[in-house]
Parts: structure tokens; sequence; C-alpha cells
């Protein structure tokens, strides 16, 4: 049983969504703000995380800055209505997904679940996997372990969520071919779940820093304008 933690200062979206989580089996865990939860973060991690943005004490985007210095364990953001800031902003700094109030509860279910294949496709039984998933992948000086979700870089160790290990592996499976955005949507998100070329791109720019962060002349994913991305072997 996935253990879910849920962080709004809405007290009707904690009762009525943490009700739908437990009827379909997960365990949930709410907090009204994200000082609570980080409090609690700090003695033991959820599975997974969805956030509010706007809480009292601390907000969300403070709260995720602070568990990507400990942690990279999936996180959707719950955003405004119309706030696309918000979105980039949250997804530049390490979010995994987002859903946009006022959400249908049956799509927020949908997102995490997603999430977690997502993440057990990288480190669950290797039974469950395609032939190749789970091997050790080299391409120059990258490195990805998918079973220990491990990935390096010269030698040097990169922490990478869930959607950018997936973002990096699709891309470095073919070291000089294209992949365009659609075609990258559909490895790091299930196939019924909709997200737009700003959320590709905004996950691109986030693995591209975190990788030149270990080497600042890292310059292996090549962005082709209108077209996607392309990993070239260094």
């Amino acid at each position: 049983m996935s253990k879910i933690a849920l962080v709004d200062d809405d007290r009707n979206i904690l009762t009525s969504v943490s009700m739908t989580l437990e009827a379909e089996g997960f365990e949930v865990e709410t907090y009204n703000d994200g000082q609570a939860a980080l409090d609690a973060f700090n003695k033991k991690l959820p599975d997974m995380a969805v956030l509010d943005i706007k809480m009292p004490r601390m907000d969300g985007m403070d709260l995720l800055q602070r568990l990507r210095q400990k942690t990279q364990m999936p996180v959707i953001f719950l955003t405004s209505k119309d706030d696309e800031i918000d979105e980039v902003l949250g997804l530049r700094m390490g979010a995994d997904d987002y859903v946009k109030k006022p959400f249908s509860q049956r799509l927020l279910v949908e997102r995490i679940r997603a999430l977690l294949r997502r993440q057990e496709a990288i480190s669950g039984d290797p039974s469950a996997s395609a032939p190749g998933e789970t091997k050790v992948m080299e391409r120059g000086h990258l490195r990805m372990d998918p079973l220990r979700h491990a990935v390096s870089w010269k030698g040097t160790d990169v922490s990478l969520t869930v959607t950018e290990f997936l973002l990096l592996q699709a891309l470095a499976q073919r070291p000089g071919f294209v992949k365009s955005r659609d075609q990258l949507m559909d490895v790091a998100y299930d196939d019924q779940v909709y997200v737009d070329d700003r959320t590709i791109d905004s996950h691109i720019k986030r693995l591209r820093k975190k990788m030149r962060a270990a080497d600042p002349e890292f310059s292996a994913i090549e962005t082709l304008y209108g077209i996607g991305y392309r990993y070239n072997e260094e």
C-alpha cells in the first residue's frame, strides 16, 4: 500500500481527497501547512507527496525546495487555475507533475497512479520490466543504473527525479536520434495523461541544470527547435 502525503490549507480538499484516495487503496497522511508536513517528513518520508502551492507558514515551493535537498520522491503540485508561472516554476524546481484547481478527483488519482507506475518501472521488480530496461546503460561519460535509480556523469553522482530519469534514459538509449516532445511525453507520462510542450521543456531544463552542476561543460542534450531533443554521446 503506497503512502500519499496530502498537503493543503483547504480542509475540504484534505477531507474529500483523502477519502477518495483511501477508497482507492492508498494510505493517506494530511497536513494543513508546509511546515507541519516538513516536520513529519523529517521523521519518515511518504511514497509520494501532493502539495498545494499557496499555504501559510511554509508554501509548497519552499517545501519542495527543502525536500529536494534530501529526496527525489515523486511530487505533484496543485496549482491555481490560471497561474502558469506557478506551474513552470514548480516543474523547474523539481516537481514531477501538476494538477490545476479546481480538479477532478478521478484525474488526480490517475496522475498519482501514473507517477507511481513510472517510479516502479525504474526501480521495481525486474521481471515486470521490458527486456533491457533494467540493465546498466553506459553512453560515453554517462552511466545509468535503473535498478538503483542511479545516474553518474564522469564518475559524479547526479540525483534525478523519476521523470528526469525516464527522459534522460529515453534520449540516451539512441544517441544521435531525435526524440520529439510527443515521444518524450509517451515515455514520461501515462498514455491517458495529457501534458503540454511546456512541461517537457521544463523537465529538460531542470535535467540540464543538474548535469551541469556535475560538469559545467555538459552539452550532451541538444535542442532542435520545433522538432525535439537529441542526445549526443560525448
